[in-house]
């Protein structure tokens, strides 16, 4: 360490911090990263080794308290996006031939697709108005 500046070894230890960041793709490792790049920014404006160290932990600390809820929140939240057959689950259709527990016809979002009744003892006449609950392969179960 006597001929390399400890600004230099922080930056080192931040790319070897984004390594597993890569492969692992655990956010934490990158916050870790960004501490040891503030510790390096401190080191190159002269603080010492236990100034370089605190700000990397509280710089560290202070990243993985605030922004890993927010990622977390960010990735468990569903898609704005909905598509394919989640999108048709809650529409409403209109029944073309009478729709009962063994089956029938409607016409959802512009096509004709078979349904069956989610009541098994109800059924629907034609024209009437279903809600689609639920898709199951080529049928569409409605209420």
């Amino acid at each position: 360490m006597n001929d390399i500046d400890a600004w230099v070894w922080w930056l080192v230890g931040a790319a070897a911090l984004g390594i597993p960041l890569v492969v692992t793709a655990m956010p934490e490792f990158g916050m870790l990263a960004v501490g040891a790049v503030a510790a390096a920014i401190a080191a190159g404006l002269g603080g010492d080794i236990v100034v370089q160290v605190l700000v990397f932990a509280v710089v560290s600390v202070a990243l993985i308290a605030v922004v890993r809820p927010i990622a977390t929140r960010h990735r468990s939240q569903r898609p704005q996006l909905v598509t394919g057959v989640d999108a048709l689950k809650g529409k409403q259709a209109v029944v073309l031939e009478r729709v009962d527990n063994a089956g029938g016809r409607i016409k959802l979002a512009g096509e004709v697709w078979s349904a069956r009744s989610l009541d098994t003892g109800r059924a629907y006449e034609v024209g009437q108005e279903v809600d689609v609950v639920d898709i199951e392969g080529a049928t569409a179960i409605v209420l």
